[in-house]
């Protein structure tokens, strides 16, 4: 069943740039989807009009049937984004006002947003660390902070923009496992990158942009094959022939 459809999508930033040209996607419940391309591609352009962060010049977007345009809010409780910087998303002076940000603004009782924020720190690994400083956790915690304040809102379905940019291995090892284990739990995940090498294994499906438009739309394994014509790196176990695999397990 879909769950996000986008139709004839244009969007022209102010100074003239096609950030999205003519780009037509429908997107699964339950379904985890890569979208990857160089930069400036239009990847995280169309990310954020997925949730109404943009509108488009023309063309539409909906959520479970209705306009992001029309009701840019609604949309928002259903599809949450997670941002390449995470200092950015974060806006508390602690770990649990930081999660209970969103919650709070959807004007909830306090025992609910209670009941939400302990299970979204609960779901990456951050039971305990309530009292800290957001500035002092690491860049991956940060990054798994930024993800407990979306699940915290509920949403059906995950954005996350370069979500391993900037993490050690460790750090890319715990959340690329968070990100799978809500993607069990039955999360939509749609996931932007430059760099498959860590994602690609565990999707199921690959979307490739150039120029703002579509260029490939499939199975990770069909569309892989000549990936670097559009300047993205394929995995080492591609280039050495061994076929896509894992990066964790």
């Amino acid at each position: 069943m879909s769950i996000i459809q986008t139709s004839h999508l244009y969007h022209r930033f102010a100074d003239g740039t096609q950030g999205i040209d003519d780009v037509t996607l429908t997107f699964n419940e339950g379904e985890f989807t890569v979208i990857a391309g160089a930069n400036g591609s239009g990847k995280t352009t169309l990310l954020r009009h997925l949730n109404g962060l943009l509108f488009p010049e023309s063309g539409t977007v909906t959520v479970c049937g209705k306009s992001v345009k029309a009701d840019p809010l609604a949309a928002r409780q259903q599809v949450g984004m997670v941002f390449q910087d995470a200092d950015s998303q974060i806006v508390g002076e602690t770990v649990y006002d930081d999660a209970a940000f969103g919650p709070e603004n959807l004007a909830l009782e306090r025992q609910q947003i209670r009941q939400r924020v302990n299970q979204a720190l609960a779901a990456v690994d951050l039971s305990g660390f309530e009292n800290k400083q957001p500035h002092h956790l690491s860049g991956g915690e940060k990054r798994r902070l930024a993800i407990a304040g979306v699940l915290a809102m509920t949403p059906r379905v995950l954005l996350m923009d370069e979500p391993f940019s900037n993490l050690d291995y460790p750090a890319t090892c715990r959340v690329l496992n968070h990100i799978l284990d809500l993607h069990q739990k039955g999360h939509t995940i749609i996931i932007t990158t430059h760099d498959l090498e860590k994602v690609i294994a565990h999707a199921q499906r690959l979307v490739v942009m150039a120029r703002g438009r579509v260029v490939k739309d499939g199975i990770p394994a069909e569309v892989i094959s000549d990936i670097e014509r559009w300047g993205i790196r394929p995995p080492c176990s591609v280039q050495l022939g061994r076929g896509i695999r894992p990066w964790v397990n």
